[in-house]
């Protein structure tokens, strides 16, 4: 089987969404079947939107002789228009692969209002979706409800899965014997945050409720700090403002084998999202005892 897959940037960003995708891109390859990325660039919202008139993204896509075409539901910005130009034009099934909707984070209501205008005329141009979690299935379900059918039904001729992020892909779960080891070892009480350092992620509220603890802990903050500067700004401030700098070390992104080591040598992992719609740490955490 042949199939395209839509995503902006590289398959290796590291996040939870593109951790999945990459694990069902090399499931499927190693099943025999063909995958081609079909990589939008990175940029605004409102450019992103500029991308369903683009002549150049429209012809590649027609172009493709695919038996499924697969878009990574955060790419909706660029097709929601452009899947309805699409369906008259190739004969392969569009399915979604949604890990969460950008109107379910929390954001001011005009924006989110804004932003469900679009997402739910992308949902209702694809053809089914693999989604990740029943949260996010219920999520979906309720925005892309036909105008006139009950809450909660899918777009009409619209097939769907759960498919759970199952795969261990960093290692064999840790013993309890070095569980055990590690809680009794001597020295502060190590806290790690593993995640892009985005709102969403919650670091800011973190960073205030530790600096009100008056033990001993420490810190380490392992995840992209490129991804939104001006937040990334606002935590090194933070961290100035609340003298927490010799407690907090702010580590960026790590390959596996290091975010494996930090997974092992700390005591608990301190994610406060705002929203997930899974939210894949938390078991790589729980595979180390965390």
């Amino acid at each position: 089987m042949r199939l395209g897959l839509v995503l902006y940037g590289s398959l290796d960003t590291v996040s939870g969404g593109y951790l999945y995708d990459r694990q069902l891109v090399a499931h499927l390859r190693q099943a025999g079947d063909e995958v081609e990325l079909i990589s939008l660039p990175w940029r605004a919202y409102g450019p992103h939107l500029a991308d369903n008139l683009a002549g150049a993204l429209r012809r590649r896509l027609r172009a493709g002789r695919w038996d499924v075409l697969l878009q990574d539901e955060l790419n909706h910005p660029s097709l929601f228009a452009l899947n309805g130009w699409l369906r008259r034009h190739v004969r392969c099934p569009i399915v979604a692969i949604v890990h969460h909707l950008r109107s379910s984070e929390a954001r001011p209501a005009w924006q989110n209002a804004l932003y469900r205008l679009v997402e739910r005329a992308y949902l209702r141009s694809v053809d089914g979706f693999i989604f990740n979690s029943r949260t996010t299935r219920a999520a979906v379900l309720a925005l892309a409800s036909p105008p006139r059918g009950p809450a909660g039904a899918a777009p009409a001729g619209a097939r769907d899965i759960v498919a759970y992020p199952a795969a261990d892909h960093r290692g064999p779960p840790l013993s309890l014997d070095r569980i055990e080891a590690r809680l009794r070892a001597p020295g502060p009480l190590r806290v790690l945050f593993l995640g892009n350092v985005i709102p969403r992620k919650g670091l800011h509220t973190l960073l205030e409720a530790l600096a009100r603890t008056t033990g001993d802990w420490r810190l380490s903050v392992v995840g992209g700090l490129g991804v939104d500067p001006a937040y990334t700004s606002a935590i090194q401030a933070q961290i100035t403002r609340q003298r927490l700098n010799e407690r907090v070390a702010l580590l960026g992104r790590l390959d596996d084998a290091a975010v494996r080591a930090h997974l092992e040598s700390h005591a608990v992992l301190a994610v406060p999202s705002s929203y997930e719609g899974f939210g894949i740490v938390y078991l790589e955490a729980l595979a180390c005892g965390l």
